[in-house]
């Protein structure tokens, strides 16, 4: 197996983490990005080589995927940085891989099924938590119940943090409405506008819709047409939420953005390493058919960073052993529902 592959943004946190893991794992990725004391520094520290090609130079970017196989991409937020690298992977037949959420990237990444399949590339935004542990489970929904017309996914941290490009697209996104499936096209939604109490093993858990990747993903996977995603969010802050469109067009001033990624760039790195090995996720999901027969499912995965690198990095190794389909692809509606049972489910 080729051990080699480009990952785009290793410098920031969930790019150590992928780095980390790809070493352990026996492979020998290129770090790349445009940031060159902090690659030089990074490439030292691990030992490994590294390219300089910034984001807006189509040439070097042309250079950096000369020779490559498979470029994994985690420099977000993706609304800006992914399609000057979708597109390079295009012009040079290089499969693409990226840990995105955004529901507007995995729709301008599916727009681009045909030209992937001439190009003989895959392409897979979303191998990270974003979106793998639901993918599976609406996979897995989906056998179970084929005739389901309705789905709903969740998932509840218990215990985590958030990096500094997490971070950077939550505010980006402030003020804006939510988002989900209805008969089979994406509609607004203010967030937090569907609540729901889940019990799992015996414990409530209190969620609140927001605009997460399967509205986009879920559909692909499964065909399933209406379609609903939440997180945890306790009662009071799902209050709270339906007065949202009052401060909606504050929070989407730019003043207010800039002080909030000041305070970001201060004081935001990510979970600790405790909270990366300590914590875990509730992943839920329901399907229902039009008789009002359901199935449900819940499967507890670890710290969302710690899936997206043992994720990520799982799926790099399945592309580089050839095991790629041409065209865009989901991680479940590629892979099948067994990813969670081989790299998802924590001791």
């Amino acid at each position: 197996m080729n051990t080699s592959f480009v990952l785009y943004g290793a410098t920031g946190y969930t790019g150590r983490l992928l780095l980390k893991e790809a070493l352990q794992q026996g492979l020998r990725p290129i770090i790349a990005g445009r940031n060159e004391s902090k690659l030089v520094s990074l490439a030292h520290e691990y030992q490994v080589d590294y390219r300089i090609a910034s984001l807006d130079d189509p040439n070097a970017l042309d250079a950096l995927l000369t020779g490559q196989t498979l470029v994994l991409h985690a420099a977000g937020p993706f609304e800006v940085t992914g399609k000057p690298m979708w597109d390079a992977c295009l012009r040079n037949q290089v499969h693409y891989l990226d840990i995105t959420g955004e529901i507007s990237v995995f729709e301008q990444v599916k727009a681009l099924d045909q030209a992937a399949r001439l190009a003989n590339i895959m392409l897979m935004p979303g191998v990270g938590f974003d979106v793998v542990p639901t993918d599976c489970v609406a996979a897995q929904l989906k056998q179970e119940l084929p005739d389901a017309d309705t789905l709903e996914l969740a998932f509840v941290g218990l215990g985590g943090g958030l990096s500094h490009g997490t971070a950077t697209t939550m505010v980006r996104h402030l003020g804006e409405g939510g988002l989900v499936r209805r008969d089979g096209k994406i509609i607004p939604s203010p967030i937090g506008a569907l609540h729901r109490v889940l019990t799992i093993q015996h414990k409530a858990y209190s969620v609140g819709s927001i605009p997460w990747g399967d509205v986009s993903t879920a559909y692909h996977t499964t065909g399933i047409r209406n379609i609903t995603t939440f997180t945890g969010m306790k009662p009071g802050a799902v209050r709270l939420l339906k007065w949202q469109r009052i401060f909606n067009p504050i929070l989407r001033s730019a003043w207010i953005k800039q002080l909030l990624q000041r305070k970001i760039d201060q004081s935001i790195t990510g979970p600790t390493e405790e909270q990366l090995l300590q914590g875990r996720t509730w992943v839920w999901g329901r399907a229902t058919n039009s008789t009002g027969s359901q199935r449900e499912m819940y499967v507890q995965v670890g710290n969302g960073y710690r899936v997206t690198a043992l994720a990520g990095i799982h799926i790099v190794k399945r592309v580089l052993n050839g095991d790629a389909q041409p065209g865009y692809q989901t991680p479940a509606g590629c892979y099948g529902s067994d990813l969670l049972k081989t790299i998802l489910i924590q001791p």
